[in-house]
């Protein structure tokens, strides 16, 4: 088989687990449309506010206004410019078996995954510490689309994931965080789908 008809088949396939429509595809009103003070890091038609953008044309494909990771080489897409604090919406789809997270500040990570434990959590926390371990199991079914709000002031993190709390200003790393760095999109050699990414800083 050709390469490029490979790849062509694999991102068809992953297309049609992430392709929009239905009532369950939906992300609510922020779809296609920043909340106030937002901006959008993802345009729907490249990844120009993203690193490296030419060098990951093989592994980040742009599709029908999503995101999608092939599963094939490449690396984390890391935003062009640093954050301190900040809250950010990210619409977020994995297929069975799919791992992946949010790094922020340039910190790994708020854990996304297709695991019994649900996402949301500071994988990277040290065990028995807040947030480690999401307070509850939040995540919809393999497929379909999922959606989390982050909140980052100094090392104190929040997430909500579909609109439930998971992480409660919980500290990131025993507080040893940069005070400013990358948003970044995790790799885990598994195909993603990404949507609505739209941060706002805080001063």
């Amino acid at each position: 088989m050709k390469p490029a008809f490979f790849l062509c088949t694999l991102l068809t396939a992953f297309a049609c687990l992430v392709a929009p429509g239905g009532a369950q595809d939906k992300a609510g009103p922020k779809d296609n449309m920043p909340p106030d003070g937002f901006t959008a890091l993802f345009n729907g038609k490249d990844i120009s506010n993203w690193k490296d953008a030419d060098k990951q044309a093989d592994s980040w494909k742009v599709q029908d206004g999503i995101l999608l990771y092939t599963g094939k080489g490449g690396k984390n897409l890391t935003t062009a410019k640093n954050y301190g604090d900040f809250e950010l919406w990210v619409d977020w789809k994995i297929g069975k078996g799919g791992d992946s997270g949010i790094y922020v500040r340039g910190a790994p990570q708020i854990q996304i995954w297709d695991n019994k434990e649900g996402s949301g959590g500071l994988w990277n926390n040290p065990a028995g510490s807040a947030g480690k371990v999401p307070l509850v199991v939040a995540d919809k079914p393999v497929g379909e689309w999922n959606t989390f709000y982050i909140k980052m002031i100094g090392s104190k993190v929040t997430v909500k994931l579909n609109d439930k709390l998971v992480v409660d200003n919980a500290d990131m790393l025993g507080g040893k965080v940069k005070p400013e760095g990358t948003i970044e999109l995790q790799i885990h050699g598994n195909p993603l789908a990404f949507k609505n990414v739209y941060v706002k800083e805080l001063k």
